[in-house]
């Protein structure tokens, strides 16, 4: 068979039969049906008598034939890449050319226009089926055997997850890779109605612990997850670690969500899942064409800019054309890398980036003067707890300080709406950094609050008759890529063989793509009268102890060790979205919240920073605490030093 094989490489080399080729080909095939068709009719001795009038007739025929392989273009397509409707154009066009072929010489016999063997009705139909079951089956064994040959000992088998249109339609894009990369040697799905049948050829299963054992039976090492399952997948758990555990891949495609189920994957490549892909979430949807009219042509200023959150502000907000951003942050190499990407991606908004604090107060004033933001998105903060718990006065200078500064200019210079980025910390806080976001929470809702009722001390002092800032403040958990977050640092720590370092097997948090958390700060923003606080939905919580065996599991190391640390100082096991003392209100997207909190006046929330910032000055760790205790009495240290104030009261 080893000329078989190489006189098919040969011809698969090249780039395709010529059209003409290919109409010669089935015009033979015709020839020879019609041949058949007469010896089942006449026995052997008439069958050879009669061979020249029959070849005439069918030769009077066969351009009725090749008529409607060109109005069909039977020949048009590459016979490897046939599909089903190729092969309904052959039905088709041997239908029309049997049954026209047949009335042609219905009348010609009738008139005796030539004295030929007549061809009777059921001869028209035998060859209709002969011709077609001929042209068929050529063209799937041509198939066949294509994709016989471009299989190799690089070619993997694979499981697909997911068994409607997007499955079926990946499973197609998979076949029409050149070089075939991968085998569809079965599919998966929840539906126990669907279990046991066949698709494309491949035996369906369910999605159960014994998918695994299915898999290995297949010789099958890779689970390919259609983009149109990927939220469910995402929540089967017990699947995912026994597929992680027993060493089976796990691919997707990048940006799932938007996939059509058309895209050819030699466009859009598959890629072995990381650890951001298997975290439970649900998509979010955002009404971003409301939020594109309240941007498009205003004056946006960002603070933090260079952050993680601040960052995908940036980008998320320039596709909606403002007439000018104003980007703040104190970090000179990330706020270069800002720029760099306005210049590459949007070169066409007024971009500025600044390098400065947002609690130099003078300098701040003069970006306000000049600029006058018609939005300003505040994500500026100290965010990581260790290192606030030991810089208590830094967290209430940048914090508190730095977050009054920007409120206040936002009053006395007309900024329609000012977005506060808080956190799930700030909920019963246990660190200071928790308690410092919880006192900007109150200083924004008071003065929010001054503002309703017309008796805002900083309207009056500059002046400003009716001030119109609205104060919107946003509450989530950790999101996934962030600055400091977990999951760099176990990728470094695998990099490095290991151990991971887990401060306590028990202790969970929440997660969200910074992406998604941006659209729905974005979504409040809009939302928001003034004076809320709102909360996202931040979905299942996710032990981190889980999330470093499953990255271990995912970067192929092996010996990598899990070393619990103990809880950082002012750390919790758990982060929660909502204050024991508090309760929510719906909105009107299915994902955000309005929490019902404490409210404070201003001029007390007003004396009670002043307070604070004066003893931030002092740099007593200690004072410092104990008065953020005094204005936030929920605040319980935990695993701190700050735990004797606790004691004391």
């Amino acid at each position: 068979m080893r000329w078989l094989s190489s006189l098919t490489k040969w011809y698969f080399s090249k780039k395709a039969l010529p059209y003409w080729g290919l109409l010669l080909f089935d015009c033979i095939i015709v020839l020879f049906s019609g041949y058949v068709v007469y010896f089942l009719h006449l026995d052997g001795l008439s069958f050879l008598g009669k061979l020249w009038p029959m070849t005439y007739r069918l030769l009077f025929l066969m351009p009725f034939f090749v008529l409607f392989f060109r109005l069909f273009h039977t020949y048009s397509g590459i016979v490897r890449y046939s599909s089903f409707i190729d092969l309904q154009h052959v039905v088709y066009a041997n239908f029309c050319a049997a049954v026209t072929s047949y009335l042609v010489n219905y009348f010609v016999d009738k008139t005796d226009f030539c004295s030929i063997i007549p061809f009777t009705l059921s001869e028209s139909i035998g060859l209709f089926i002969v011709a077609t079951m001929f042209m068929a089956a050529i063209r799937v064994c041509v198939k066949s055997l294509y994709d016989l040959f471009r299989q190799d000992s690089s070619t993997k088998r694979v499981f697909i997850y997911g068994v409607h249109a997007g499955g079926v339609s990946l499973a197609k894009s998979i076949q029409n890779q050149n070089p075939l990369q991968y085998k569809v040697v079965g599919f998966v799905t929840p539906d126990e109605s669907l279990y046991s049948q066949y698709l494309m050829g491949a035996l369906v299963r369910h999605d159960s612990p014994r998918l695994v054992g299915h898999m290995k039976e297949k010789g099958a090492e890779i689970l390919i997850v259609s983009p149109l399952q990927v939220e469910h997948f995402r929540s089967r758990d017990e699947l995912i670690n026994d597929l992680l555990a027993n060493d089976i891949k796990i691919m997707m495609m990048p940006q799932a969500e938007e996939w059509d189920g058309t895209t050819d994957l030699r466009h859009q490549q598959l890629h072995e899942v990381d650890i951001e892909d298997l975290l439970p979430r649900n998509k979010i949807d955002v009404d971003m064409e409301a939020i594109g009219k309240l941007l498009t042509g205003k004056v946006i200023l960002i603070t933090g800019a260079a952050g993680s959150i601040g960052s995908e502000m940036v980008r998320q907000i320039s596709i909606y054309n403002p007439s000018e951003m104003v980007l703040i942050d104190q970090a000179e190499t990330p706020m270069h890398d800002v720029r760099l990407m306005m210049m590459r991606k949007f070169p066409n908004i007024n971009a500025l980036t600044i390098v400065t604090s947002i609690t130099d107060q003078k300098h701040m004033e003069k970006i306000f003067a000049d600029h006058r933001p018609d939005y300003v998105l505040h994500a500026a903060a100290y965010k990581h707890v260790p290192m606030m718990e030991d810089n208590p006065g830094q967290a209430v200078h940048n914090n508190i300080y730095g977050t009054r500064v920007i409120a206040d200019l936002a009053v006395k210079y007309g900024t329609k709406k000012f977005v506060m980025i808080s956190t799930d910390k700030a909920v019963n806080p246990t660190n200071v950094m928790g308690c410092s976001k919880r006192i900007c929470e109150i200083y924004c809702q008071s003065l929010n609050k001054a503002i309703q009722e017309g008796s805002c001390p900083i309207a009056v002092a500059e002046g400003v008759e009716k001030p119109v800032t609205q104060f919107v403040t946003t509450r989530f958990g950790n999101v996934l890529g962030s600055n400091g977050s977990v999951i760099p640092i176990f990728k470094e720590q695998i990099k490095k063989g290991g151990p991971i370092t887990v401060t306590h097997p028990d202790i969970i948090r929440f997660f969200m793509l910074i992406p998604e958390a941006c659209k729905l700060v974005l979504e409040a923003g809009t939302m928001g009268k003034g004076g809320e606080i709102f909360v996202f939905d931040m979905g299942k919580p996710v032990r981190i102890v889980d999330l470093a065996k499953r990255m271990i599991k995912l970067s192929g190391a092996k010996n990598v060790d899990i070393k619990f640390t103990g809880l950082r100082d002012g750390e919790k096991l758990y982060e929660e979205v909502l204050s024991d003392k508090e309760n929510t209100k719906p909105t009107v997207h299915p994902k955000i919240m309005i929490a019902s909190v404490r409210e404070y006046d201003y001029n007390t929330a007003c004396a009670n920073e002043a307070r604070l910032i004066e003893a931030a000055e002092q740099f007593d760790d200690m004072n410092i605490v104990k008065i953020m205790k005094e204005i936030v009495p929920e605040y319980k240290s935990n695993s701190s030093k700050y735990c004797v104030l606790d004691k004391e009261e």
